[in-house]
C-alpha cells in the first residue's frame, strides 16, 4: 500500500493485515525470481542501455516502497506509512514516464521479446501501466477507507507482477497467447484476496470487483487496439525513422539464433 492508510484500526477478527503483507512478499518474491532467473540464465545482463536501468531501479523502487508500506501498516508505524506514502503517490508519475519510454526504446530498436507481438508489447505495456496507477491513485483517494485502500493497492501491485511470471513461465512455448497466459497468472493474488475475504467474513469486499474490472478491462483495451487502425497508426508513428519500422508489427520476431560457434 503506497499511500496513506488507516485512520482506525479493523477489529481483531477483521484484521487482515497479515494476508495483505504476505501477499506483498509473496508478489516481491514472484518479480525478484523472475528477473533474477533471467540474469543467472543469460537472458539479460548488466550490458543493457542505459534506459534500462533507469527502467529497472524506478520499478524495484516501487516493489521496495509496496512491501515497506505493508510492513509499517503491520507493525503500526502509521506515521511513516504516511510521509512514505506521499513520495510514493509520485513515484507512479515516473514509473509512468519510464515504462512508456523504455516501451518505445524497445520498439524503435527492435528489443521486442520474440514471443510477443511487437505492437501488442506496444500496446499492453503502457496500458497495464495506466491501469496500475488509476488502481493506485484511485487507493490514494480512498486513504480513509482502509478497506477499500489495501485491496485497490493489491489489485494495482498484482498488474506489475506479469513482467516477473513473464520471466518464470516457458514463454516461448506459450506463443501466441504468452502475454495472457501471464495475465492470467497475475488473476492469482486478487482471486486469493476474494478468497481470504470469504473465508474471514463470509462476503467478497466490492473493491476486489473493481479491481478486476480494471484489469479486464486493461486486457480487453490491449486486444481491441492491437487488431486496430489506431494500433497501426500508434505503431507507425513510435516507430518512424527506426529500425523498428522495418518490423512488422503483428507478426512474432524470430528467435534468436544459436551463439557464434555453436
Amino acid at each position: 500500500m503506497a499511500a496513506i492508510a488507516e485512520t482506525m484500526p479493523l477489529e481483531p477478527q477483521q484484521d487482515d493485515r497479515g494476508f495483505f503483507l504476505g501477499g506483498a512478499i509473496a508478489m516481491a518474491a514472484t518479480i525478484v525470481l523472475g528477473f533474477s532467473i533471467n540474469l543467472a540464465t543469460g537472458r539479460s545482463s548488466f550490458a543493457s542501455p542505459l534506459i534500462v536501468h533507469a527502467h529497472a531501479l524506478t520499478f524495484m523502487g516501487w516493489v521496495v516502497i509496496y512491501l515497506a508500506q505493508n510492513v509499517l501498516a503491520k507493525s503500526g508505524n502509521l506515521a511513516l506509512h504516511r510521509r512514505l506514502g506521499w513520495l510514493a503517490t509520485g513515484w507512479v508519475v515516473l514509473m509512468l514516464v519510464m515504462g512508456c519510454a523504455v516501451s518505445a526504446f524497445d520498439i524503435r530498436t527492435g528489443r521486442v521479446p520474440f514471443f510477443f507481438q511487437p505492437l501488442q508489447f506496444l500496446v499492453f505495456d503502457p496500458l497495464s501501466l495506466m491501469a496500475f496507477a488509476g488502481l493506485t491513485w484511485t487507493a490514494v483517494a480512498l486513504r480513509k477507507r482502509t478497506d477499500w485502500h489495501r485491496r485497490l493497492h493489491f489489485c494495482a501491485m498484482a498488474i506489475l507482477v506479469g513482467p516477473g511470471v513473464g520471466r518464470i513461465l516457458p514463454m516461448p512455448f506459450l506463443t501466441p497467447w504468452a502475454w495472457e497466459a501471464a495475465f492470467l497468472v497475475c488473476l492469482l493474488f486478487p482471486l486469493a484476496g476474494v478468497i481470504a475475504d470469504l473465508r474471514r467474513t463470509g462476503r467478497v469486499h466490492p473493491a476486489w470487483g473493481v479491481g478486476l474490472a480494471v484489469t479486464f478491462g486493461m486486457l480487453i483495451g490491449t486486444e481491441a487496439i492491437t487488431y486496430s487502425p489506431l494500433g497501426a497508426a500508434l505503431y507507425k508513428a513510435v516507430a518512424a525513422n527506426s529500425p523498428g519500422a522495418a518490423i512488422a508489427p503483428l507478426a512474432f520476431p524470430a528467435p534468436p539464433g544459436p551463439p557464434p560457434g555453436v
